[in-house]
């Protein structure tokens, strides 16, 4: 699974490796994003642009009566995500992102009831951006009539190096595949979904963290650091 993010690089960095074309969103960097934060997307236009959207975590389906539904939907399976209600309008309609993080964070069960865990950072091997595929839509709230942008991050089976950490992982994609996923490269189904696959062990670093990272108010760079 993939249930807390960290987005601290510099928007002027994103900005040039995503290569952008479109507004900047209402962007803070955040060392601890957790599900129901705004999370930076690229999603394609209907004008054919790479664009930056801030999109709450956990994804709303059109049909949702209400906001909880997103507690459940912030990943997404990739072996049954494409006929699950929450997520296959999503797919059939092509909606599909790329999710842009610096790393995420996952906790190691230290004792076999799970109460006692130890928190893992993981992070790209060249420091780079951390992008993952995901799905997005739009829901109107019936009540308020407000529309709201979500998102969900697509998860797969863990690689050799996060076996030790958890049996999932988030599916994060290559640069050369952020286009097709996008939509803008040609590409069948079948080509798309082989790209939901865990990344090569050699693409990642992983460090132990401090367990105040449990806590979603602390939001600082001190929750990156090795201990």
């Amino acid at each position: 699974m993939c249930g807390r993010v960290r987005l601290s690089s510099d928007y002027s960095e994103i900005k040039i490796k995503l290569k952008f074309d479109g507004p900047p969103p209402n962007f803070e960097r955040d060392w601890n994003k957790p599900p129901t934060a705004p999370m930076l997307v690229a999603i394609r236009s209907m004008d054919g642009r790479r664009t930056p959207k801030m999109m709450r975590w956990g994804l709303l389906p059109h049909w949702a009566k209400d906001e909880k539904i997103a507690y459940s939907t912030f990943n997404a399976r990739a072996e049954e995500f494409t006929g699950k209600p929450a997520f296959r309008d999503a797919w059939k309609n092509g909606q599909r992102c790329l999710v842009v993080t610096d790393g995420f964070y996952e906790w190691k069960k230290l004792d076999p009831t799970g109460k006692e865990k130890q928190p893992y950072a993981i992070a790209m091997a060249d420091d780079g951006q951390m992008v993952m595929a995901g799905l997005w839509a739009t829901w109107k709230d019936p009540k308020s009539g407000n529309e709201i942008q979500s998102c969900t991050i697509l998860t797969t089976d863990s690689n050799g190096v996060m076996s030790d950490l958890h049996n999932r992982m988030p599916v994060i994609l290559a640069e050369k595949d952020w286009a097709r996923w996008l939509g803008e490269e040609p590409a069948i189904n079948d080509e798309l979904l082989a790209m939901l696959k865990p990344c090569n062990d050699s693409d990642l670093k992983i460090w132990q963290v401090d367990k105040r990272v449990g806590n979603v108010r602390n939001k600082g760079p001190e929750l990156a650091l090795a201990v």
